[in-house]
């Protein structure tokens, strides 16, 4: 089963595709609520260089305390992660599919949530 839904911008620049992602996921109701510049972190702690790799923890707070209520320790598995990275034919978004994470949670209230998430995900990723 796959566990990340993508989108390829062939030929973009990384700076525009992470402006128009941030743009498209509070569209749909998300807010960043942490980020991690891999490449960054990869140069410093081991002195290695990467193409540019952003990790975007999104969150839409309505869907969370939903299934916060649901399931109180599925924060374990919050923030939805959407992926910015480089590669040699452009810049790939890749968000995490909720739906596909939450079968590890046996509760199935919390998958009816997983999939208004997993949609709006999905919106977000094809809005950039």
């Amino acid at each position: 089963m796959p566990y990340t839904f993508d989108r390829l911008f062939a030929g973009a620049d990384f700076a525009d595709i992470d402006t128009r992602t941030r743009a498209a996921l509070a569209a749909n109701g998300f807010g960043v609520l942490t980020e991690i510049d891999v490449a960054a972190t990869m140069k410093k702690k081991l002195d290695v260089d990467l193409a540019p790799y952003v990790i975007l923890g999104a969150c839409n707070p309505a869907m969370a305390h939903a299934a916060i209520g649901m399931e109180p320790r599925v924060g374990a598995m919050l923030p939805c992660n959407v992926i910015l990275r480089q590669t040699d034919a452009g810049v790939e978004v890749s968000a995490i599919d909720p739906v596909a994470s939450m079968t590890a949670i046996h509760n199935d209230a919390l998958k009816g949530v997983a999939a208004q998430v997993r949609d709006l995900l999905q919106k977000a990723v094809d809005a950039a």
